[in-house]
């Protein structure tokens, strides 16, 4: 019946002549910045069938074709995202090897919820004008992500490898289907190669560690060999290489892509390599600093965090601040200062790294490493631009870096990365010019994905956990913006089970104001939570107060329309 179905629909479309095609897309009058030479251009965009068909000032559209006005705005390519891990969820609990804390949250249940959340963190790049993310490599249960996630118009193009291809294997994660495995030599290295290439992987990835008691010498045949089968299969590879040392070496053995900064000085023989080999380096600036604010407890999630990434991760970010009394936490609380103190010389040394590179024909992307503890999928862009411009690049080199750099990391700049007929209509309308202000990355009135319009806001949809979360990731930040900010206009607040304390948001705003400001070590603990439907119930611990009281409450949030409409409140 279906296949009757379709051929009689077939079969009226030829006969009336109706289009099966989306109408043409056109956006008049904007500024349109071409990322190749930091130009702007006023002129319309012409998309159709997801592929830009003409930008020119003046253009030819069908009758029925949709128009946007683009005066007083930007026109820029979607953005690109060249180091991220979707095997990482950028919380407290995503880093075993790094930090155990299997007895608080099992890493099964950690990995169950990046599989369950994967599309939410896509959706939320998206949404940040990223419509293109790579992902560097974790478990081979990662590509299926790929099929899952197949739509050009609703998620960002997903490029990733299988498990790197190592010289060192921590021990947390000697696991079925890890994301690191690690090699004893050249057969095992090709072996594991030739294991990822019936999933199609998109290139190939190496961690290049050298431990104490070797030399990146020793592991240079294996780095050799594996850039070898990959090559012989088409796949480029990325190499994690942070030691000038191993950055050489693996340069030297044919690596294409340099997924982080070199923590050494670089020299001139470096940058000679570099520029012969046409080698790509992105630099992950914020990476390292990430996990020392986070478990040395110093951790404030920026506004782009509160507001943009998934919630969950972000409120286990604050953890800590209720288990002092875990001598782990307490070990890098005392360590911190001086573990900073490294970490920022480091990153001192990666930012002049940077600088001098910039100067250089050489191919800078912009990367996060985000899914890493304290490095929040999507948000984390902003953080790493940031730190970019600090380091002295030029507005033009950040947003190239962002563009059509992200594209050309494995070659697909001749599809992506700038605004040109027959290129994917993968763009990001902005209210303001990046080029004289980066922030303006952050101003977006559009994204569009393969042609289709979305407005940031339309791509995520919040569930009610979310909601509820990430007022709560507020509240303990005492950000009184970004806690109202998941609330209805006419919220409803009671003491249970109905008493109207107050309604509105302006009233919710008066009644937090002064406690924000007040009580500077302010912390809700969440102890439990039970989600039905559209009800969320949490049982809470509320400390910081001057006179050392201690409040517990069960809060009920009740949600509708995507915001929280009602709470109410029972006290002990």
């Amino acid at each position: 019946m279906n296949r009757i179905f379709a051929i009689a629909l077939l079969t009226l479309a030829v006969t009336f002549n109706l289009s099966t095609q989306a109408v043409e897309l056109v956006i008049d009058d904007v500024n349109v910045i071409d990322v190749h030479t930091g130009k702007i251009n006023k002129q319309s965009v012409v998309i159709d069938n997801g592929k830009i068909k003409q930008v020119s000032s003046k253009v030819t559209a069908a009758k029925d074709a949709k128009h946007v006005d683009g005066s007083g705005k930007w026109l820029i390519p979607g953005m690109v995202d060249s180091h991220i891990h979707l095997f990482q969820s950028g919380g407290l609990y995503t880093r075993p090897d790094a930090i155990d804390l299997t007895k608080l949250k099992s890493y099964d249940a950690e990995r169950q919820w990046l599989k369950d959340n994967a599309g939410d963190l896509l959706k939320r790049y998206l949404s940040a004008g990223i419509t293109t993310v790579i992902d560097v490599g974790g478990p081979l249960a990662n590509f299926e992500l790929d099929k899952k996630f197949d739509d050009p118009t609703q998620y960002p193009n997903l490029s990733l490898t299988g498990p790197l291809i190592s010289t060192y294997q921590p021990k947390a994660f000697e696991i079925d289907d890890s994301p690191i495995i690690k090699v004893n030599d050249e057969a095992e290295a090709i072996a594991l190669v030739q294991k990822q290439l019936p999933y199609k992987p998109d290139f190939i990835k190496i961690w290049y560690i050298a431990l104490k008691d070797q030399s990146a010498q020793d592991s240079y045949s294996i780095v050799k060999a594996t850039i070898d089968e990959s090559h012989k299969h088409g796949l480029k590879v990325a190499v994690h290489a942070t030691e000038l040392e191993t950055a050489k070496l693996a340069v030297k053995a044919g690596a294409d892509i340099l997924v982080h900064s070199v923590k050494e000085p670089i020299d001139d023989e470096f940058v000679s390599m570099m520029v012969e080999k046409k080698v790509v380096y992105i630099p992950t600036l914020i990476v390292h600093h990430k996990y020392v604010e986070v478990l040395g407890q110093t951790i404030e999630p920026s506004q782009a965090d509160l507001a943009l990434a998934n919630p969950i991760p972000v409120g286990s970010m604050l953890d800590p601040r209720h288990m002092t009394d875990k001598p782990i936490f307490k070990r890098y609380r005392d360590f911190q200062p001086k573990w900073a103190a490294r970490v920022q010389k480091e990153d001192d040394v990666r930012a002049a790294n940077l600088k001098r590179l910039s100067g250089q024909p050489v191919i800078i992307a912009t990367g996060t490493d985000a899914g890493n503890i304290g490095t929040m999928h999507a948000s984390s862009y902003i953080d790493e631009i940031g730190h970019m411009q600090q380091a002295g690049l030029s507005n033009l080199t950040i947003l190239q870096a962002s563009t059509i750099n992200g594209a050309k990391v494995l070659g697909k700049d001749d599809t992506l990365g700038s605004i040109e007929s027959g290129k994917m209509a993968d763009l990001v309308l902005l209210n303001g010019n990046p080029l004289k202000d980066i922030g303006a990355l952050k101003n977006i009135e559009y994204v569009i994905k393969g042609g289709e319009l979305h407005t940031p806001a339309s791509l995520i949809l919040p569930t009610p956990e979310q909601l509820a979360q990430q007022q709560l990731n507020a509240y303990n930040m005492r950000d009184l913006e970004a806690f109202l900010a998941p609330y209805a206009d006419d919220v409803e607040v009671y003491s249970f089970p109905n008493k109207l304390q107050y309604k509105g948001k302006e009233n919710m705003r008066n009644t937090y104001k002064g406690m924000f400001k007040r009580v500077t070590e302010l912390h809700c603990e969440l102890i439990n939570r039970i989600i039905f439907g559209n009800t969320v119930i949490d049982r809470e611990r509320v400390t910081g107060f001057a006179n050392g009281k201690v409040l517990e409450a069960t809060a009920i949030y009740k949600i509708k329309n995507n915001k929280i409409s009602k709470i109410y409140f029972i006290k002990d």
